[in-house]
């Protein structure tokens, strides 16, 4: 079995233990489209698809297994034990921590590799795939009432479309992107 399938099955394992912060939803609602997206990006753009899949695979295993504040810290330890156990070189394991570790676009990192870049792209547009997972956590995690939820989701849609780094990323999205714009205002 290749790496790429060993770590998207311990991502899977963990998203469906008990002790998963935020239960199985992640892993298809936010996971797959994630990796879906980088995969695209990784190929149109030439970066290191196998870097980008795997680090696109763990990015959010530290929210799974933690919870989300520092979960881009967290995930890079977890990952680094994680595929030295699978025997994966250590040069490649030192890329994928730099995409975990830089792939939140709330946090001012800078991205010095195409793969850090894509992966932090690839995140920022699975969330035009899971606005119900959006609405969620602003009604449900944050407490906001449904006409501060709308304002939320609105406002992280508008963050994450300005934050695009490449046309291609805007062009797959643009759609999905005008629409919820139109539904939200």
């Amino acid at each position: 079995m290749d790496i790429v399938r060993k770590v998207r099955r311990f991502v899977e394992e963990e998203c469906r233990k008990p002790s998963s912060k935020y239960g199985y939803e992640p892993f298809e609602h936010h996971f797959k489209p994630m990796v879906g997206y980088a995969e695209k990006l990784a190929e149109e753009l030439g970066a290191d698809r196998e870097v980008v899949l795997v680090a696109s695979w763990l990015h959010d295993i530290g929210s799974i297994v933690h919870g989300r504040e520092d979960h881009h810290l967290t995930g890079k330890v977890i990952a680094e034990d994680k595929l030295r156990d699978f025997g994966y070189p250590e040069d490649k394991i030192e890329l994928v921590k730099r995409c975990i570790e830089n792939h939140r676009g709330s946090q001012d990192n800078s991205r010095g590799t195409l793969e850090e870049k894509i992966v932090a792209e690839a995140d920022a547009l699975s969330n035009f795939d899971n606005i119900s997972g959006i609405f969620k956590a602003a009604l449900v995690y944050e407490g906001k009432d449904q006409r501060e939820a709308g304002f939320s989701v609105l406002s992280k849609l508008e963050r994450k479309w300005r934050k695009l780094h490449f046309e291609e990323s805007r062009e797959m999205i643009r759609p999905k992107y005008e629409a919820f714009k139109l539904l939200l205002e």
